[in-house]
């Protein structure tokens, strides 16, 4: 039977749902149904073999309680191969009623009823399979509630359907809500489960202005949010339709199968008629018949596609076809962005330098104090650190700041500035304090300097880190056989020569715009290479689709991302990358070996049928058993990729001196006190 479903199209033929709707939308319920049907059928043939054993002279009995079960069991199968003829369509639908016919014309009723109900039982098994890969899915992506709490104007809050939340709405979030809406959060502080969103199974804290995620579920806190996305227009709704427009579409080699269906029936036809002609033998016909619905090799490809799906929607990949599943196996060179994909994208504190006999902890004191009420990214990286480090701020008085330059405010009674080498300078610090710098800024080194009482007492060096995990994923993709990796950027050649050498890329090229990108890409695919682009979605966009294959870091909340790649991932962990090469080769091999095996069993079978080795009731039995093993083999892909479940950012421990360069600022706890 075919993938389209025998009996789903038989669904289809009596009645139509409502477009986007499910049997539970029209009071239907197919499947228990269908079951029944077969349950009961197969009863009756079972007595018919019943009675034959306690009752030797009771062949009437038998016989009609196992046409009974003949015509309950057959009657679909023959009725869908009917519809079929009628519109013009031949396919393995009438290989399995004229089976089912021949062996009830010529009184063999038992065998007819046997045929009929391992040929449903292979089409409940495949439809099932089918239905639970699919809800595996829908578990991910059907997480939006459908109520909210909406907040009146009045402050009194109000119980709406989910559906007629609107741009700009306030809604209340409670500790185990799930949330209703894309928003940001304008009140209150909670860790929120993102898993269906980014893939990432460990919560994420949230405070006022940061995004919150339709589907996600709120784990601590009551947190107020204004809506900024409903409805469909939200990402998880964005993401359900792009699972499930990839589901619609076809791998090559399956279209190749497709074509070749039509042609497959006439075949069997002609070869059933050949072992009539030589045997006269009805029973190794109808085993011919049964043997060769190629239900294992029509399964081959599109149950392993949907493991595959599952297997990455799980960890926030977004495949948008499938055939760029089996491209991914392909693809022999990567070419990065840096700013926010091989980078965080924000700075970060990377060196204390203090200067005579001023400690690091005291450095960072006076600076992220001084900094408390700037908006500028240097302030919220100094800050961030003192968090981490657990070092207490003081409140800052007579603050002021120019703009670009510096900011000056009074500290426990100590006038304290931070800024460039030069503002200082211009307010009165006269020393040479720059001669204890050892970086260079044009490497992509932010500096700025500190001076109490007029004093200089160090300096602070940051930097646009690299990703934690860049390095190791770099040498994952060379291991899984990738032979070019090059990083193109638009900063500075010795910004994206320090960050390729950080993280071990071979190929660095800098002051890049957006069309020289573009050049690199079609310059490195006329060397034969198949290149996959990775990027952050907006400003790499045109390099993104110059690739073979796109792939957008970070596409949670960004509609841009989401669409200019043919690949989204929903959060920046990079190991997804050499995961995504390694499913794409797994299901690749997992597919020729379904297709092997579906072939073998078809050979196999058509063989022992035409030699009379076995009938039509062992015939059905290999049927079934081959559906089983094709299933069974492509639901080992689900699996894949659960060790990156849990994902922790290595950190490399500094040391407080001016040689520290820490890979992530939260360990300098230990060495601030």
């Amino acid at each position: 039977m075919q993938v389209t479903s025998l009996l789903s199209r038989e669904e289809e033929h009596g009645h139509h749902h409502h477009e986007g709707g499910s049997c539970a939308d029209c009071g239907h319920e197919h499947a228990p149904v269908r079951l029944k049907q077969t349950l009961i059928g197969i009863v009756f043939v079972i007595n018919a073999y019943v009675v034959d054993w306690l009752f030797e002279q009771s062949a009437t009995i038998s016989n009609a309680s196992a046409m009974i079960g003949a015509i309950i069991l057959g009657a679909p199968i023959v009725l869908i191969a009917i519809k079929d003829l009628r519109i013009g369509r031949l396919s393995i639908n009438e290989l399995v009623a004229i089976a089912v016919l021949a062996a009830f014309a010529s009184g063999e009723y038992k065998i007819a009823g046997v045929v009929a109900f391992f040929m449903l039982l292979g089409e409940i098994i495949e439809t099932r399979t089918a239905e639970g890969a699919r809800a595996s899915i829908e578990s991910l992506i059907k997480l939006t509630p459908t109520k909210a709490r909406r907040i009146k104007k009045e402050g009194t809050e109000e119980e709406v359907a989910a559906s007629e939340l609107a741009i700009g709405d306030i809604i209340r979030i409670r500790p185990g809500d799930n949330v209703a809406a894309d928003g940001i959060i304008i009140n209150g502080q909670g860790s929120f489960n993102q898993a269906t969103i980014t893939g990432e199974s460990l919560p994420a804290d949230k405070k006022p202005g940061d995004e919150v995620f339709a589907g996600t579920q709120n784990l601590t806190g009551v947190l107020e949010i204004k809506v900024s996305r409903a409805g469909t227009d939200t990402t998880l709704g964005r993401v359900r339709e792009l699972i499930l427009a990839a589901e619609q579409t076809k791998l090559p080699i399956q279209k190749i199968v497709d074509q070749y269906m039509g042609f497959y029936t006439p075949l069997v036809l002609v070869i059933g008629a050949l072992v009539w002609a030589f045997t006269r033998d009805l029973d190794r016909v109808i085993a011919v018949f049964v043997v060769s619905c190629p239900c294992a090799f029509i399964l081959a490809t599109p149950t392993a596609m949907v493991a595959a799906l599952s297997a990455a929607a799980r960890l926030g990949i977004l495949i948008k076809n499938v055939a760029d599943i089996e491209l991914a196996a392909k693809i022999n060179a990567f070419v990065f962005d840096k700013t926010g994909t091989l980078t965080t994208g924000q700075l970060a504190v990377s060196r204390l330098a203090p200067i005579g006999e001023t400690k690091p902890a005291e450095l960072l004191l006076l600076a992220a104090s001084a900094e408390k009420y700037s908006n500028h990214p240097t302030a919220k990286a100094l800050a961030q650190l003192a968090d981490e480090a657990g070092v207490p701020l003081a409140e800052p008085k007579d603050f002021t700041e120019t703009a670009g330059r510096g900011v000056r405010a009074v500290i426990n009674n100590q006038t304290v500035l931070v800024g460039r080498a030069q503002w200082l300078k211009d307010n009165g610090v006269a020393e040479d304090f720059t001669k204890a710098v050892d970086l260079n800024e044009a490497e992509g080194w932010s500096l700025i300097f500190v001076a109490r009482n007029g004093q200089c007492v160090g300096w602070v060096g940051m930097q646009d880190q690299t990703r934690a995990e860049a390095k190791d994923a770099l040498i994952e993709l060379k291991e899984a056989g990738v032979r070019r990796i090059a990083m193109v950027s638009g900063d500075r050649q010795p910004v994206a020569t320090r960050v390729a050498a950080e993280i071990g890329c071979e190929e660095a090229k800098g002051d890049c715009l957006p069309q020289n990108k573009v050049e690199f890409v079609r310059a490195m695919k006329a060397k034969g290479y198949k290149v996959a682009v990775i990027g952050d979605g907006v400003n790499d966009a045109p390099a993104l689709a110059a690739g073979d294959l796109g792939i957008a870091m970070g596409a949670a909340g960004s509609e841009v991302a989401i669409h200019s790649a043919t690949i989204a991932l929903m959060n920046n962990d990079l190991r997804r990358l050499p995961f995504l090469v390694k499913l794409s080769r797994s299901t690749r091999a997992v597919i020729n070996q379904n297709f092997l095996l579906g072939v073998l069993f078809i050979i196999g079978g058509l063989t022992l049928a035409a030699v009379g080795q076995i009938g039509p009731i062992v015939a059905s039995m290999l049927h079934v058993a081959g559906t089983f093993i094709v299933i069974f083999n492509s639901a080992r892909l689900v699996r894949k990729g659960e060790d990156l479940e849990h994902f922790h950012p290595e950190s490399v421990e500094p040391k407080s001196g001016s040689g520290a360069q820490p890979k992530a600022s939260r360990q300098l706890t230990p060495k601030l006190a």
